[in-house]
C-alpha cells in the first residue's frame, strides 16, 4: 500500500499574537500606527508638530505609544518592536544619523538608544523615503514591480530605490539622496516647496500676471494653476521640468520600470503627470512609467509597518513552541 500523502500545510500567526508600532517623523507631522500580524491597522494617530525637534519628537512618540495601545484595546506587552522613519541617512551598523537637516538635534546624538529607553522596545530606524518605497511595494502602486523608484518631492527631496525586489541602500546608506544631482550645475533645478515659492516670487517681480500674493506658498501656487492663473501655470510647468530632470538620470542609469511620485508636491497628479511623462518620452529611449503614490501621506508609515511586520512574523514563527499560538491557514 502506498503511504498516505498530505498536501502542504501552511501556518499563519494569530493576528493578535503580536503588534507592530510604526512611526513617521516628518517636517510638520508625526504619524504613528499599530498593526497586528495580519497587517490590519488597529489604531493610527497624526500629530502636527510645526516646530519639531528631537526632544519634542521623543516626547510625542512616547505619548503616542500609550494612546495607540489604549485605542487598539490590546495589551501593550504584545508590541514586538517599533520601526521609525527619519528624514536622515541611517548607518545600519551603528544607527548613527547624518544629513538630518529637517529635525534639529537628530543628527549627532543616539536617537535609537533614546527611543529604546523611552519605549522599552527593540527599535529599527530607517530613512523615511526608503520606508515609503517599502510601503508602495507592500500596498501601493509598486506591488509586483521588481525595479522602481519612489521619488518624494515636498519640503525636501529624496528617493527610495528598489532593484530586483530589494531596497538598494548604497555603500554609505545614502542611495537616493537625489538633491545632490544638482552638484556642479549652475542652473536651478530644485523642485522643493521653498524653491517653488522662490520661483513664484521671482516671476511675479518680473511682471507675470497673477492673483497670488506673497508669500507664494507652494500649495497656493498649485491651486492658482488649477484656476488658470498665468503665474501658477508657469511655475507648475517649470516644476514638472525640474522633477523630470531628477528622474531622467535615475532612469538612464537603473532602467527602472516605474517611478512613484510622493510628497506634498509630487502628488499633484492632475498638474504634473502628463508634462513629466511627455518630457521623459522626449528625452529617454526607454522612459519609465510614472505614477503618483497610492498611499499619500501614509506611505512612510505603511513602510514602517511592513518592515516591523516582517520582523515580528519571523520572531513569532521562530518561537512558536514557547506557548504563543499558531493556526493552520
Amino acid at each position: 500500500m502506498g503511504r498516505t500523502r498530505y498536501g502542504a500545510v501552511f501556518f499563519e500567526a494569530v493576528p493578535d499574537a503580536a503588534l507592530v508600532l510604526g512611526v513617521d517623523i516628518g517636517a510638520r507631522f508625526l504619524r504613528a500606527a499599530i498593526c497586528d500580524l495580519s497587517g490590519a491597522v488597529r489604531a493610527r494617530q497624526d500629530v502636527e508638530l510645526p516646530d519639531v525637534e528631537v526632544g519634542k519628537a521623543l516626547d510625542t512618540i512616547t505619548k503616542l505609544r500609550t494612546s495607540l495601545v489604549d485605542a487598539s484595546g490590546l495589551p501593550a506587552h504584545l508590541i514586538d518592536s517599533a520601526v521609525v522613519g527619519v528624514p536622515a541617512v541611517v548607518d545600519e551598523e551603528t544607527g548613527r544619523l547624518s544629513m538630518a537637516t529637517n529635525v534639529p538635534g537628530l543628527e549627532g546624538g543616539d536617537f535609537r538608544t533614546d527611543l529604546v529607553e523611552r519605549l522599552d522596545l527593540p527599535v529599527t530606524l530607517d530613512n523615511d523615503i526608503n520606508l515609503a518605497a517599502r510601503g508602495e511595494q507592500w500596498r501601493g502602486v509598486a506591488r509586483g514591480i521588481e525595479d522602481f523608484v519612489f521619488l518624494s518631492v515636498g519640503t525636501g527631496l529624496g528617493a527610495g530605490l528598489v532593484l530586483r525586489g530589494e531596497l538598494h541602500r548604497g555603500r554609505n546608506g545614502a542611495a537616493g539622496e537625489v538633491d545632490l544631482v544638482a552638484a556642479g550645475r549652475a542652473d536651478e533645478i530644485d523642485p522643493c516647496a521653498a524653491a517653488v515659492s522662490d520661483l513664484a516670487r521671482r516671476l511675479a517681480a518680473e511682471g507675470v500676471e497673477t492673483k497670488l500674493a506673497p508669500p507664494y506658498d507652494a500649495r497656493a501656487v498649485f491651486g492658482a494653476a488649477r484656476q488658470s492663473d498665468p503665474l501658477g501655470k508657469a511655475v507648475v510647468e517649470e516644476e514638472a521640468r525640474r522633477i523630470a530632470l531628477h528622474i531622467a538620470p535615475i532612469a538612464a542609469v537603473t532602467d527602472v520600470a516605474l517611478v512613484v511620485l510622493g510628497g506634498g508636491i509630487g502628488t499633484n497628479a492632475d498638474l504634473l503627470l502628463d508634462p513629466i511623462r511627455g518630457l521623459l518620452t522626449e528625452w529617454l529611449p526607454f522612459p519609465p512609467r510614472v505614477e503618483v503614490s497610492a498611499l499619500g501621506d501614509a506611505a512612510v508609515l505603511t513602510g514602517a509597518l511592513a518592515v516591523g511586520l516582517e520582523l515580528a512574523q519571523e520572531r513569532v514563527f521562530a518561537n512558536r513552541h514557547d506557548g504563543r499560538p499558531s493556526v493552520p491557514a
